[in-house]
């Protein structure tokens, strides 16, 4: 199953939604628990030797992730909305404050439980459609997609387990 991605002309948002072969709790643990986003954040080659999370309302998602050429990205998230195991929304801890790079948005996850299967959609709404073309540009979507690559492939261990 592979991602499918929408976005919107004249809303600046984006959505990505995917199919998952797995029912909703795991695929609610796999993306909430430490140990197991660490084996599937970021595309093939990637590591992620840091994932503190504490995946409560204004609890802080510190993570950082290694790209197959030793560079690291440290990322510094604070949770604004959870609802066990259907909705998780974060967002940069640094949102609002000028910061260099590219723009920040609000992600909001919703798991939909399919019975055997679990739709999976991600809302990225940033703060103009300026933003959003930006986010495009260099690329918002691709690791995103290798991600979900990498999470459908760890989902089956688990089930198999």
């Amino acid at each position: 199953m592979k991602t499918r991605t929408e976005i919107p002309k004249s809303d600046p948002i984006i959505i990505m939604t995917r199919d998952y072969r797995a029912p909703r709790n795991l695929v609610w643990e796999a993306i909430t628990q430490p140990r197991h986003v660490q084996q599937w954040w970021g595309g093939p080659g990637f590591s992620n030797p840091v994932c503190e999370m504490d995946v409560r309302v204004g609890g802080h998602w510190h993570h950082v992730m290694r790209f197959p050429d030793g560079h690291e990205l440290p990322m510094h998230f604070v949770f604004l909305e959870i609802e066990a195991p259907k909705r998780l929304v974060w967002q940069n801890a640094e949102h609002g404050t000028p910061v260099q790079g590219p723009p920040t948005c609000v992600m909001h996850v919703t798991l939909e439980d399919l019975g055997a299967l679990t739709r999976w959609t991600l809302l990225a709404r940033f703060e103009s459609l300026d933003a959003r073309a930006e986010a495009m540009a260099i690329g918002f979507s691709t690791p995103i997609e290798a991600s979900s690559e990498r999470l459908e492939a760890y989902l089956a261990t688990q089930q198999a387990a």
